[in-house]
């Protein structure tokens, strides 16, 4: 298990610099057995050193690229695969450790009308923080985006699937991305996402 201070969504891109000693090692296991690890938001604490109160929905990452540096450090990216609860902690060795089951979203499609809205919503929002330069990434990576949304309003995939990839394109603080990865369903993910840009219309001045 890697607890870190934002969840991973399936389906997200986690970059990776690893350098703390108990996670160089989880990285050698991983990338020996090419085994994947589990992603868990830190509540309280730090990624650092130990003693975090982390929480008991993640998500599974597969690595899909790394490298052990001169010094032992590790560079790695990897991608969310599915949701996992944990069931139970157990001892740390030296990386924490955990027994972990699967929990995939509850059936509840989204209409397409409502996918549609939901995408256009979010490309007004971004265009108009973009007016304002209050976007917060480059040009080169809010093309990527914009690609993205574009693909997602048309897009032919499950809802699960679907709910998730919007749901990594949308601003959010950790805890606000932890209660997207907690939605039961893709119906009520699409609800948080609702919520979420319902705070960003009042930043932005829309409301």
């Amino acid at each position: 298990m890697f607890p870190l201070g934002s969840p991973l969504l399936p389906g997200a891109v986690l970059p990776l610099h690893i350098f703390e000693p108990r996670y160089r090692a989880l990285a050698r296991r991983c990338t020996s057995n090419d085994d994947p690890f589990g992603v868990v938001m830190i509540e309280r604490g730090s990624e650092v050193g130990g003693g975090d109160v982390r929480a008991d929905i993640g998500c599974l990452a597969n690595i899909a690229q790394h490298q052990e540096l001169p010094d032992g450090r590790w560079v790695m990216l990897a991608t969310g695969d599915r949701r996992i609860r944990i069931v139970e902690w157990l001892v740390d060795d030296p990386y924490p450790r955990a027994l972990a089951c699967d929990w995939p979203d509850d059936p509840a499609e989204v209409p397409a009308q409502e996918r549609k809205a939901t995408v256009a919503r979010l490309r007004r929002l971004r265009a108009r923080a973009s007016e304002i330069g209050a976007l917060g990434v480059t040009a080169a990576e809010s093309a990527a985006i914009d690609d993205q949304l574009a693909k997602l309003a048309v897009a032919p995939a499950g809802a699960s699937a679907w709910s998730f990839q919007l749901a990594s394109l949308v601003p959010a603080g950790p805890f606000d991305r932890h209660s997207l990865l907690c939605a039961p369903d893709p119906a009520s993910r699409v609800d948080v996402i609702g919520e979420i840009l319902d705070g960003v219309e009042e930043l932005l001045g829309e409301r």
